[in-house]
């Protein structure tokens, strides 16, 4: 997994160059946001239970389709799962929060999630939607407890949309 300043390391080294004006702005950048990043990441540990339970909760009644009779979330064991998963997507946001790199979501999360939703007859909207409704939650809190917040906040959440989302080719 790599974090914004082995990445940024990484990519000055494979060109072998120093930093330049850029390169500097965007180490400046990280490290400013990096408290907020911490204190964001403990209050998301902290509550990552009930900000789980909250987006399921509101997705279900957004989309009461999958709770019912041959819906996704039917049954005991696949309610659990979609909690299971919605609790993955919020940890592995949060690492993606905190190393200010959205890598450890492409490696851990991403890689095969379409295809084996799919092989599942799992439907990825509804993921979608499940994941902004956490973003949302995420900003509230994050906001609430009086934290700086900015996009590097929002990055990971809208990582995760931007690649589940189904686009028009």
């Amino acid at each position: 997994m790599r974090d914004t300043v082995t990445g940024l390391i990484a990519n000055y080294d494979a060109k072998g160059r120093y930093f330049d004006q850029d390169g500097v702005e965007r180490l400046k950048s990280y490290f400013e946001t990096g408290t907020a990043r911490v204190q964001a990441a403990t209050l998301i540990n902290s509550k990552a239970a009930s900000l789980v339970k909250q987006a399921t909760v509101t997705l279900f009644a957004e989309q009461p389709e999958l709770i019912r009779p041959g819906g996704n979330a039917y049954t005991t064991r696949r309610y659990a799962a979609c909690l299971r998963d919605m609790d993955y997507y919020l940890r592995y946001a949060t690492y993606a929060l905190v190393a200010g790199n959205t890598d450890v979501l492409d490696e851990r999360v991403l890689a095969g999630l379409r295809e084996t939703y799919n092989s599942l007859g799992v439907p990825i909207g509804p993921t979608v939607i499940g994941i902004a409704i956490l973003k949302q939650l995420i900003k509230s809190e994050v906001e609430e407890a009086g934290i700086q917040t900015g996009a590097f906040l929002m990055e990971p959440f809208d990582y995760l949309i931007s690649e589940l989302a189904e686009k028009d080719i």
